[in-house]
């Protein structure tokens, strides 16, 4: 059964800086990759229809073996919908001969702006069986609070 997994953070930023933090390729190397991880992008193009290539390699992957290699999670995703300031709309696919990380999870970023800043929230659907509902809560609130760091400097 597909699941989804969801997570929220009050950021004290306006939508328009969090949505350039979001589309923003060397900020998104910056605060994407959950603790314990570095990322790097292989291309990028973030348009209706464009996509891109992500490398997120461990630095302990005797902790966390890695779907793509030893030490690695390569993620290919296409951008669905941008809506600026507002909402972004990927579809992930991880690149794995496992079949526990198999199929396409749709994962939708929303911004909503509150008097403190801008209520940013994470909604992954149709999480592959391989990525434990227990890790996934703990890899988006890393990437949420590496986010909030990110846009306080």
């Amino acid at each position: 059964m597909p699941r989804t997994d969801r997570a929220s953070r009050d950021i004290p930023a306006s939508a328009e800086r969090v949505y350039a933090a979001l589309v923003d390729p060397e900020a998104l190397v910056a605060w994407l990759p959950p603790a314990g991880m570095t990322g790097r992008f292989e291309h990028y193009d973030p348009r209706p229809g464009g996509s891109y290539r992500m490398v997120l390699t461990y630095h302990d992957p005797a902790g966390s073996p890695g779907k793509t290699t030893a030490d690695a999670d390569v993620v290919e995703a296409r951008f669905i919908e941008l809506v600026p300031d507002t909402r972004i709309v990927t579809e992930v696919d991880f690149v794995s001969d496992d079949p526990a990380f198999a199929g396409t999870m749709t994962g939708a970023w929303t911004l909503e702006p509150i008097p403190e800043g801008t209520r940013v929230t994470i909604t992954a659907n149709n999480v592959p069986d391989g990525i434990s509902a227990e890790d996934h809560a703990e890899g988006l609130g890393s990437s949420l609070l590496n986010l909030e760091a990110y846009l306080e400097r």
